[in-house]
């Protein structure tokens, strides 16, 4: 069925406000991500030092420092879950896992990172993949651009999505606004002018291609992609799909409200007024003078509470630094993020990181478990591609690896001790020194040193005198 104007403009309208909520919210993720927090929004997000920024006697200074504490929590999150590329494998088909990962590309952790960045800011993430003459190709979209629309089932499947976003009309050099419409079958695009929609019309930026010639006779607005599903992915962050800075935006807030208050005084204190006392002349440039050459000055009374006194802000000191820690202590524990200045131990040992790192692995797991889903979607529309007989079906395992100090010697010697009733793949699989496992297993097949290739007593012992048994993943 070919979708009008006229029921476009209805779908769009009808999407609107959960859309324009949504993209505020998005936006303002973004801007603290980009350290521009609430406070430098009367910089236009630029974190400014204002000494005289105020009209007012005592407090002058305004002062407009953003902390990032947002890009901090967010990049790492993305670090410690995706630095290290998950390991796929498919119904344990050695095969079929090279083209997999072939088609999965060298840019697949750096792919997983921004979907996590992504979904921190938005609640969630999305994948646009499709096919042409060079294969089968990926690529993150900003989830701004996303509307899904959902049935009314309990389990809300996609029933189609709207994408939205601007472009530049290279024929009237102006910019217009381009809406996509995608189901299972096919993609109808739009273009308009302005948030009412206002001359919205059919965006015929298609080849229209006549099946008996298979040449193309002339344009229109419908693509028929052919792949049998709407081919977006989405990547939620949880199950309401809310993004990270609502847990913790508050209390970036109000850290950032004390500590500039703070650097506000440490300016205006330096201000001192002098309140003078039947001082007996009129001339305030003869005091300045009296003050400088002989850092004293002389009334003309002798009467009672004639004299000089100062005038200066204290500060509160104590009771700020405490504000600040608690605070600073606050925003890591409702991110369920490590503040790095704990982990800045000279001596701390892996057990102690891993510790440190308890909410972290939480919330990252979570996070595992909704992007595990997403990513086996991916890896099946890549099978369907391959023309793989019961894609659907097929098992897609996944291993994700944590980028995080690990115990190399404990690991080898937990491998050591099931090494002879393991298989060599599951051993590769979990070998600290191994990063392709299916490489690993090649290597083996003519590996004539070690006959059981792992298990070796040896390799403990080496492993044992070395004094530096604690690794990072990199």
């Amino acid at each position: 069925m070919v979708m009008s104007v006229s029921v476009m403009k209805q779908v769009l309208e009808n999407t609107d406000s959960d859309r324009i909520s949504r993209i505020s919210k998005i936006e303002e993720s973004i801007n603290y991500y980009k350290n521009q927090n609430d406070i430098t929004r009367r910089n236009n997000g630029e974190s400014v030092i204002k000494k005289d920024g105020k009209n007012e006697l005592l407090r002058s200074a305004d002062n407009r420092i953003s902390n990032n504490f947002h890009k901090i929590i967010v990049d790492q999150e993305a670090s410690y879950l995706t630095t290290k590329r998950p390991q796929i494998d498919v119904d344990d088909n050695d095969d079929l896992n090279q083209k997999v990962d072939k088609i999965l590309g060298d840019y697949l952790p750096l792919t997983l990172n921004q979907l996590v960045i992504n979904a921190c800011n938005a609640g969630a993430a999305w994948i646009h993949y499709w096919t042409n003459d060079k294969g089968f190709d990926y690529s993150v979209v900003d989830s701004s651009q996303i509307t899904p629309i959902y049935d009314k089932g309990l389990k809300n499947h996609i029933v189609a999505i709207r994408r939205s976003y601007r472009q530049l009309d290279t024929d009237s050099g102006k910019y217009v606004d381009i809406h996509e419409y995608w189901d299972d079958k096919t993609c109808t695009s739009f273009k308009s002018n302005g948030s009412l929609y206002t001359g919205l019309e059919t965006n015929d930026v298609f080849d229209l291609i006549d099946n008996s010639t298979n040449e193309v006779v002339g344009n229109t607005n419908v693509y028929e992609h052919g792949l049998g599903r709407i081919p977006f992915i989405k990547f939620a962050k949880n199950v309401y799909e809310q993004r990270s800075l609502d847990d913790y935006k508050g209390l970036i807030d109000a850290y950032d409200s004390v500590y500039n208050g703070y650097l506000n005084d440490l300016d205006d204190i330096q201000q001192v007024i002098l309140v003078l006392k039947n001082y007996g002349d009129t001339s305030l440039s003869e005091l300045k003078e009296q003050l400088k050459k002989y850092s004293a000055v002389k009334f003309e009374s002798d009467e009672a509470g004639s004299g000089l006194d100062t005038l200066n802000i204290e500060i509160p000191r104590e009771a700020r630094d405490d504000m600040l820690e608690i605070t600073r202590s606050e925003i890591f524990l409702k991110s369920k993020s490590v503040d790095p200045s704990k982990t800045m131990i000279s001596n701390a040992t892996a057990t102690a990181i891993k510790q440190l790192q308890s909410q972290l692995e939480e919330k990252a797991s979570l996070t595992e478990q909704y992007f595990s889903r997403g990513l086996a979607e991916l890896v099946r529309a890549i099978l369907q591609y391959l023309n793989v007989p019961n894609y659907l079906d097929i098992k897609v395992a996944q291993k994700w690896t944590r980028n995080t100090v690990t115990n190399v010697l404990e690991q080898a010697q937990a491998l050591a001790q099931v090494a002879s009733f393991t298989s060599k793949e599951t051993i590769a699989k979990n070998n600290p020194f191994v990063e392709d496992y299916q490489a690993e297993l090649e290597s083996l097949k003519d590996d004539s040193i070690n006959s059981d290739g792992y298990g070796n007593q040896s390799q403990i012992d080496n492993l044992s005198k070395n004094p530096n048994k604690d690794k990072v993943d990199e």
